[in-house]
């Protein structure tokens, strides 16, 4: 269909059952394209100096009048003349405005690297809001402006916030990766961070681990705690009997609840506490009397066998007399994976005095009794799950009483 495009046109074309467009008798090239659902869209065609056919889309009635669009025909008609191509030139200009929103830290983090890392990382959220709250004055600042007087300065600031070097040093550590992937995705030619060193750290710092002392009042704490909730069970129980209040279930099992076995495996085999609460009774084989850790769920990303001593052994075959669900510590609120166990750790640790002892120094426990056993290092390390033997050399400081005994063998 041929007609001059004008207002009173557009306004008064039918849709039909296809698309179908109107050439305008004044302009060549200048088009109007009339969908089904009565939609209409302008368009210029033309040719470029090599032949090639395009149609450059100016935009859609009744955003642009038929009239706005003509002179946008026009204009785009005289650049053809002057050797340009208008399709071209709207298409660099999309790419660049789409590059100038990854310029930024912030705008790179949200429009590329978030995706990636929701999808690629196991903690990426983590990462995320750990960028976030780390970086958050460098997320104005250019990709390639980030300097490392400004990480110097971070540094200062997270060390008088309290901070640990190596706390400090991984945070760094993220931000390099993160400007490591705008490298890989040519979004900036380089790292401006890569000559940037971590802070050095005392490679023979101080590991908490209980002493024999401290496990023994652990293990005591641990029964004494045990009693304690039976007593409050059944003193509750009487309460509600003499008040014909439904009684609560009687705790006849060998543990009173989830604290005492999950605090016992750990010690015994060296988990970490996500490790434990992501462990499920298809992960444990009783007759191989070894557990598996999944790469899924395991800070290295490395599946590992885990062998079960005695006591890690009766611990879960006593526990799984009792336990229900497919997770082997099954959060009593949820019934699905736990998600901390602060507030009866806290009183676990007040009541046997252990002071400045994380859940996570269980496993340190673990380690530093196997070094003070004579258990090789390389042996040490496939127990413990590290990605190096670097970091199992660290536990081989970690018994000074080990060491003190070894020297006395001399005099």
């Amino acid at each position: 269909m041929k007609s001059k495009i004008t207002v009173s046109l557009v306004k008064n074309l039918k849709p039909s059952d296809k698309p179908y467009e109107v050439a305008d008798t004044a302009l060549k090239g200048f088009l109007a394209r009339v969908q089904p659902t009565g939609a209409v869209s302008y368009y210029f065609a033309y040719r470029v100096s090599d032949g090639t056919r395009k149609r450059y889309r100016i935009g859609s009635h009744p955003t642009i009048t038929a009239t706005i669009a003509r002179d946008a025909a026009e204009e785009a008609a005289a650049k053809i003349v002057m050797g340009g191509d208008p399709h071209q030139a709207k298409k660099s200009a999309r790419t660049k405005k789409k590059q100038s929103e990854y310029e930024t830290l912030s705008g790179f983090i949200e429009h590329k690297y978030k995706d990636w890392a929701l999808a690629h990382q196991k903690r990426g959220q983590e990462t995320l809001t750990l960028l976030e709250s780390s970086f958050n004055d460098l997320y104005p600042k250019k990709l390639i402006d980030i300097t490392a007087w400004d990480i110097q300065k971070l540094r200062s600031k997270l060390t008088k916030a309290g901070l640990k070097p190596s706390t400090i040093n991984r945070r760094v550590t993220t931000l390099k990766a993160v400007l490591n992937r705008a490298v890989e995705w040519k979004v900036i030619e380089s790292n401006p961070l890569r000559e940037i060193k971590p802070i050095k750290l005392d490679s023979s710092s101080r590991f908490r681990y209980l002493s024999s002392d401290e496990e023994i009042r652990l293990r005591e704490s641990l029964d004494d705690r045990e009693l304690e909730l039976r007593r409050a069970r059944k003193s509750g129980n009487q309460w509600r009997e003499a008040r014909d209040y439904r009684k609560m279930n009687s705790i006849d099992e060998v543990f009173a609840d989830y604290l005492k076995p999950m605090v016992l495996l750990a010690l015994n085999t060296g988990l970490r506490r996500g490790e434990v609460f992501n462990l499920l009774w298809t992960d444990v084989d009783f007759a191989k009397r070894e557990l598996i850790v999944e790469g899924t769920t395991a800070k290295s990303g490395q599946t590992r066998h885990v062998q079960l001593n005695s006591q890690a052994l009766d611990v879960l075959q006593d526990w799984s007399k009792q336990s229900s669900g497919e997770h082997v510590f099954p959060s009593p609120i949820t019934g699905g994976r736990f998600n901390n166990i602060k507030k009866s750790w806290e009183g676990l640790r007040s009541r046997a005095g252990l002071e400045d002892f994380r859940f996570h120094d269980l496993r340190h426990s673990f380690a530093s009794k196997l070094v003070m056993a004579q258990v090789d290092l390389y042996t040490v390390k496939e127990l413990m799950g590290h990605a190096t033997i670097q970091m199992t050399e660290r536990y081989a400081h970690l018994a000074p009483e080990h060491k003190a005994s070894a020297v006395e063998k001399i005099v």
